[in-house]
């Protein structure tokens, strides 16, 4: 198995930045459209766990978009192969001062594209 193949490496940075424009932006089409639409699609946020995307969607619609921008931090992204990648980052932001921001992304590659299957979200004091 080949690990970072610079150009599947630039095809997942490229999806992690849309995910991350759509989430400041509070872009919810886009939000979903970049989750795997599946009953066993998985996310863990802050306070809450979404199992399939049903869940998700209900979360996403209805989370409030003041508050959403964030600065990022120390993001490794990897590749397995073609078709699977792991996206990891620290976040801050400015209305939580002290606490810091940790999330994952599993992304594979299916037909339609790029897309999260699994995520976690949480947050630390840090």
């Amino acid at each position: 198995m080949e690990i970072d193949i610079p150009e599947v490496r630039a095809e997942v940075e490229a999806a992690f930045r849309r995910y991350e424009a759509a989430l400041v932006g509070n872009d919810v089409e886009t939000l979903e459209a970049l989750f795997h639409d599946d009953p066993r699609t998985i996310r863990y946020g802050a306070g809450e766990n979404l199992y399939g995307m049903d869940a998700i969607r209900a979360f996403r619609r209805a989370r409030s978009p003041q508050g959403l921008a964030r600065d990022l931090s120390d993001t490794v992204i990897t590749t397995y192969g073609r078709d699977v990648a792991v996206a990891m980052t620290l976040f801050r932001r400015a209305g939580a001062p002290g606490r810091v921001g940790r999330q994952s992304q599993t992304w594979v590659r299916l037909p339609e594209g790029w897309r999260v299957v699994a995520a976690h979200v949480s947050v630390i004091e840090g």
